[in-house]
């Protein structure tokens, strides 16, 4: 009986296609809209190529399109369309090196950090990924009118909460969510909480209480790790400005837009190059 009757829903199924051929190719389109909307975060006409010894001074991350060097902060855009930005990956979730854009040198590829001659690491895994917003930059000579102090002098951080570790030199679509006002050493250091636009809770997540709603706690984790990394190496604490609150996503979007500006004065030669960064 129930094999007679998954017979018959089958050949009215035929029949109503049959009637409607035009629904075969929607259906088929729709199917192939909803697989791609999954996996879309990563903007893959950007590739990367190493050079040097992992976990060494001379190590690089070049970044090229096509057979073309380019460079992660000079020309891959800043916005990505639907409120959305691109943002590349330095150092993957659970890893400990600290890797960043080098600013100063031509192509700007991805190397670590060095301090006394010796490669930095974090005292502990970071838990998120994290990287940089291309096109943007934290003026060292403009101090911000309330929290009193000047930029870092190097583009705007991005924490990424999402599920899936990022691969190094990845560039991805990101959601904007909130931001932290990080004092390093009396240098204004924002970072940016985002998600990946493919992450499974990205559609829920908008605004910081969205953030609070679904990954509670996240912020917060956030703000004691950024505070307290440098605690092991006998350094203070970093502070936060405006009372360590995670300002709003209208805020956030502030913020970028001003230090995209800033980083289009120092680029079109507005603002004079005193830091001696590759503009290149």
């Amino acid at each position: 009986m129930a094999s007679a009757l998954r017979g018959v829903l089958r050949n009215a199924s035929v029949s109503k296609v049959l009637r409607n051929p035009a629904a075969v190719p929607a259906r088929l389109s729709q199917a192939r809209q909803l697989v791609s909307t999954r996996s879309t975060a990563e903007i893959t006409a950007y590739t990367i190529k190493e050079k040097g010894a992992a976990d060494s001074i001379d190590y690089r991350v070049f970044f090229h399109q096509g057979d073309k060097l380019v460079s992660p902060w000079h020309e891959i855009p800043l916005y990505a369309g639907d409120g959305l930005l691109h943002y590349i990956c330095e150092i993957p979730k659970e890893t400990s090196a600290k890797m960043e854009v080098a600013t100063d040198e031509v192509g700007t590829p991805i190397k670590q950090d060095i301090k006394k001659g010796k490669l930095r690491f974090y005292p502990y895994n970071i838990n998120w990924n994290y990287g940089l917003l291309p096109q943007t930059w934290e003026d060292p000579a403009h101090t911000h009118p309330e929290l009193k102090c000047a930029g870092d002098n190097d583009p705007v951080d991005v924490v990424e909460i999402g599920s899936q570790s990022g691969k190094r030199g990845g560039v991805y679509k990101v959601k904007p969510l909130g931001v932290l006002a990080m004092i390093d050493d009396g240098e204004l250091d924002w970072k940016i909480i985002a998600i990946s636009v493919d992450d499974p809770k990205a559609s829920l997540v908008n605004d910081v209480p969205d953030v609070e709603k679904h990954f509670p706690g996240e912020i917060q984790k956030i703000l004691e790790w950024f505070r307290d990394y440098k605690i092991p190496d006998g350094k203070p604490a970093n502070k936060f400005g405006y009372d360590n609150t995670c300002k709003d996503k209208a805020f956030t979007m502030e913020v970028i837009k001003e230090t995209h500006e800033a980083y289009v004065h120092l680029k079109s030669g507005a603002r004079a190059n005193s830091e001696e960064l590759s503009l290149i």
